[in-house]
């Protein structure tokens, strides 16, 4: 092969690259053997016509395209994986192919590559950061919530009340009609929940265990489009009506929820649990805007290629989520009121902001000539082998040995950012 010549012209690259005969008939024959199988001419049994009876038949460059694809590997490798003074982002498209008297083939591929990335301020960055805080508030809630949870339930004989969980057999009729959705038997409601109609739950409140009656009520105009604005009558019955009992909280309490003696110890925990917590949250919001603002600062020529592969990254995780939640990405897009392609524009502006995110990561490390040792490598297959509870081995055999190389880099290059950035007070909301 001979790279006859190499075209840059912003985001892309155009490349003319001549193929010697033997190369191309390498793989004409692979795509002849390929396809004869399926291909009929007239006096032979089917998958034994000779290749030059098919080319003299269907014409000499018959098999032509379908030998590129099977000699590509080779071409993209030499002529544009190792070319010097640019990046090919995807596959490269070809745009034309010349074959010349003796079989030898011209072809111009143009490719998507890498844009020229010009880093602004990225160490040394002012970023607001706010100091973590606990309230009593907070503390009180979450002692409320572990009291919910040990809560015992009691029966109660005497009319219903506010709070109280009414288990109650319901159906609901329009103009002495039963309609869809209005039944329900054994169903606990909890009183002034709000879970149920508008003025539903307040009628139930002086009711006792066996005692029905009709409930009339008037669906919101805003409710589900048959029943919206319409006056119903709903008969209900209530099987019985208990109460939570919640402990108080003590330090007996202290002692059954948790390991500690008294309620002050415990709140002491629940403090110092929740402070650890918020400051890891700041943490994170530090390094995030620290990393955001150093691309804000970066100026490059986004290729769409880039764009497109973040995209085609969030999509796939997003529809991953989807999945575990019993939902398809077709599924969900329509009950968003659109379809996937609507889905892929709302993603759009994020994977740009993260694609301009990864290119200045990766320039920063090319700047500071960040490097990654083999110890770099074991720590983090052990790492990843512990997380996901496998064999080292099996990691590495799983993730390729360059796609990590790349991501300790940018680990490397987000530290660089994040060590040297200033933390400032945030500014006082107006």
């Amino acid at each position: 092969m001979n790279v006859k010549s190499v075209e840059r012209n912003g985001n892309q690259a155009t490349i003319v690259v001549e193929i010697d005969k033997e190369l191309m008939e390498s793989g004409v024959n692979k795509a002849y053997m390929k396809a004869r199988k399926s291909i009929m001419i007239p006096g032979f049994r089917k998958g034994k016509a000779p290749r030059k009876m098919i080319e003299a038949m269907y014409g000499a460059h018959v098999f032509y395209e379908d030998g590129l694809e099977e000699i590509f590997p080779e071409i993209y490798d030499f002529a544009v994986a190792k070319q010097e003074g640019f990046k090919a982002i995807g596959r490269p498209s070809l745009t034309d192919m010349q074959i010349a008297d003796d079989n030898t083939v011209t072809l111009t591929l143009t490719t998507d590559v890498y844009p020229e990335v010009t880093l602004g301020q990225y160490k040394g960055l002012e970023v607001e950061k706010a100091e973590p805080v606990v309230t009593d508030a907070q503390v009180q809630a979450e002692l409320d919530t572990m009291a919910k949870n040990v809560a015992s339930t009691e029966n109660v004989d005497r009319p219903a009340e506010m709070g109280d969980t009414a288990n109650i057999d319901f159906e609901g009729f329009d103009n002495g009609v039963p309609f869809e959705g209005g039944k329900g038997e054994n169903f606990d409601l909890t009183l002034g929940s709000h879970s149920f109609v508008p003025g539903f739950e307040e009628q139930i409140v002086g009711m006792s265990a066996g005692e029905e009656k009709d409930i009339d009520i008037t669906f919101p105009e805003d409710y589900h489009k048959d029943l919206a604005g319409k006056a119903v009558v709903f008969h209900v019955k209530v099987n019985k009506l208990t109460v939570n009992i919640v402990p108080a909280q003590d330090d007996e309490f202290a002692k059954d929820v948790s390991e500690f003696d008294t309620l002050d110890e415990l709140k002491a925990d629940i403090r110092a649990k929740a402070l650890e917590k918020a400051t890891k949250q700041l943490d994170s919001a530090f390094e995030n805007a620290a990393i955001e603002k150093a691309a804000e600062n970066t100026t490059v020529d986004m290729p769409n290629a880039l764009v497109e592969k973040e995209l085609d990254i969030q999509m796939e995780r997003f529809g991953y989520q989807l999945q575990m939640s019993g939902y398809s990405m077709e599924q969900y897009a329509k009950m968003m009121g659109g379809d996937v392609n609507t889905m892929r524009s709302a993603f759009r502006p994020t994977a740009e902001k993260q694609a301009k995110i990864s290119v200045t990561l990766e320039k920063i490390a090319e700047v500071e000539n960040i490097s990654v040792t083999e110890e770099d490598i074991a720590e983090e297959l052990e790492n990843m082998a512990k997380q996901y509870e496998m064999d080292v081995e099996k990691v590495k055999e799983l993730v390729p040995a360059e796609e990590l190389t790349e991501s300790l880099k940018t680990r490397k290059a987000v530290k660089i950012i994040v060590d040297s950035a200033v933390a400032v007070a945030p500014k006082a909301e107006e």
